[in-house]
């Protein structure tokens, strides 16, 4: 019997098969308790190997053996500890279990198991989520077929593959997480959709008889997100410093609607009232009173600046739908409501703000996020820019 680190390994022949048997006992860092690993071989020096790997790993730090559990049994039981205890916001925890419900569950890469699973077992799962439309199998064990996928999906999906077998190599079941020498899947930044003045004036016209049109309003005039206008308090509203703040973000998680924080901490924000947009706000709350009275005691006080017919906050879904309309009827295409903060941004870009105020007023990460979504420049504003450089060295 040899004796190696924490482990202890014997090889015997059994008289049954004549087969060679190795046990490695060995003390379990996650139990605390003596475990015990058999390996056999065709000959003892098979059997050696196969100890002295398991030793190696055990002086690493490592489990013995990777486990057989699949990956969409790790996957799920990651989601309801790891996941669910962590710090991320609750719509990041919802999208990360959506993806790994939807495209890592699913087989063919569910039922991996932990101790198989390789580096090109991901590597072909980020080539299939790009391939187009596929078959997957559904819980009842039928096929359906999933539609082609954004790189920025198709990166978070990565994302919280990579995550979740952080956790197992944690908690010792993996000796080392496949999907960390993988590359990162990339993701082609393309120029913002957006729309001329005169276009967004059309749109909005096309809205004027939705309930939501001050809120359209609003997202053109100032570029804040949609679900920052729709989580508008009253109390964020301050007309006597002429400021909005950014608190919070209104989206639907597990069916409900919920306002978490901001996307990220330079989106939580201050931004200046116009004159034009503070007195779209005034006209909002004198709309919003005279609502108030007419439900009655069917009035929810929720504070929101952008309600229901009795007081409830805005689904998101519903600014969408009023946009599509709108745009049906100006016969504009691939128009949403993103598209007003992107044209919001160009606009104040042409009109020569300089690039980091308009960073901060829509809240963006880094001066850089803004520069690669609007990066174009119009022929009128490139003209403009050539004539004053030449101005400028005297040609």
């Amino acid at each position: 019997m040899s004796k190696r680190a924490n482990g202890e390994g014997s090889i015997y022949k059994r008289e049954s098969d004549g087969r060679y048997v190795g046990a490695l006992t060995h003390l379990n860092p996650v139990t605390g308790k003596n475990s015990r690993k058999v390996f056999y071989g065709k000959t003892r020096s098979e059997v050696r190997v196969k100890l002295r790997n398991a030793t190696d790993r055990l002086e690493e730090g490592q489990p013995v053996r990777d486990s057989k559990a699949t990956v969409s049994q790790w996957l799920q039981h990651w989601a309801e500890t790891t996941l669910a205890a962590s710090d991320r916001k609750e719509s990041t925890r919802a999208l990360y279990r959506t993806l790994a419900t939807k495209h890592l569950m699913a087989e063919p890469f569910g039922a991996i198991r932990l101790d198989k699973l390789r580096p090109s077992d991901v590597e072909a799962l980020v080539l299939r989520l790009r391939a187009g439309t596929r078959l997957a199998l559904t819980a009842d064990g039928t096929e359906t077929e999933v539609r082609a996928l954004s790189d920025s999906t198709i990166r978070t999906t990565y994302t919280v593959l990579r995550a979740a077998l952080d956790g197992a190599v944690r908690d010792g079941l993996l000796a080392r997480n496949p999907s960390a020498i993988v590359r990162r899947p990339g993701v082609q930044r393309t120029e913002a959709r957006h729309l001329s003045p005169a276009e967004v004036r059309r749109l909005l016209r096309a809205a004027a008889p939705s309930r939501y049109y001050s809120a359209l309003l609003l997202i053109a005039g100032t570029g804040i997100r949609r679900g920052e206008c729709l989580a508008l308090r009253w109390a964020d509203i301050d007309q006597d410093a002429g400021v909005l703040r950014i608190r919070g973000t209104l989206s639907r998680i597990g069916g409900k609607l919920t306002v978490t924080e901001p996307k990220s901490a330079r989106s939580r924000r201050v931004l200046p009232l116009s004159p034009v947009t503070a007195a779209l706000l005034s006209g909002q709350r004198k709309a919003q009173t005279a609502e108030r009275l007419r439900a009655g005691s069917q009035w929810a006080d929720t504070g929101h600046v952008f309600t229901t017919e009795t007081g409830q906050p805005v689904d998101p879904r519903n600014l969408y739908r009023v946009v599509q309309i709108a745009a049906a009827r100006a016969g504009l295409k691939d128009v949403g409501v993103h598209s007003l903060r992107h044209s919001a941004a160009t606009a104040m870009l042409e009109a020569g703000v300089n690039i980091k105020a308009v960073s901060d007023l829509l809240g963006h990460s880094s001066v850089s996020i803004t520069g690669d979504i609007y990066g174009h420049t119009s022929d009128d504003s490139a003209r403009a820019a050539v004539a004053r450089l030449s101005e400028a060295m005297g040609f």
